[in-house]
């Protein structure tokens, strides 16, 4: 089990990355969430099996066909033992977190 929080930066929001990382991550079994940053980028941590965590570690790079990735941050971290994959609503530009 292993944890891997994203940070993804370029053309990213409204183009269908949520939903497709979503899609994406139901598919290969990896629990966690993705949302909208307020500074246009996407946020994301994957958990699960270390190999499918790394397959969408490596999809985050691309995204789905609309968007045009510059950059991804990878943030290794403690698995906390979530369960299902959810989108999150985008957090106020003030909150900590």
């Amino acid at each position: 089990m292993t944890r891997k929080r994203v940070i993804v930066s370029g053309d990213v929001q409204g183009v269908f990355f949520r939903d497709s990382c979503r899609t994406t991550a139901t598919t290969r079994g990896v629990s966690g969430w993705v949302r909208n940053l307020p500074d246009r980028r996407v946020e994301a941590v994957f958990e699960g099996d270390a190999g499918a965590v790394d397959h969408l570690v490596g999809w985050a790079h691309e995204g789905p066909p609309a968007a045009s990735v510059d950059r991804v941050q990878v943030y290794e971290e403690q698995p906390q033992g979530i369960d299902g994959f959810e989108v999150l609503p985008t957090p106020s530009p003030h909150s900590n977190r």
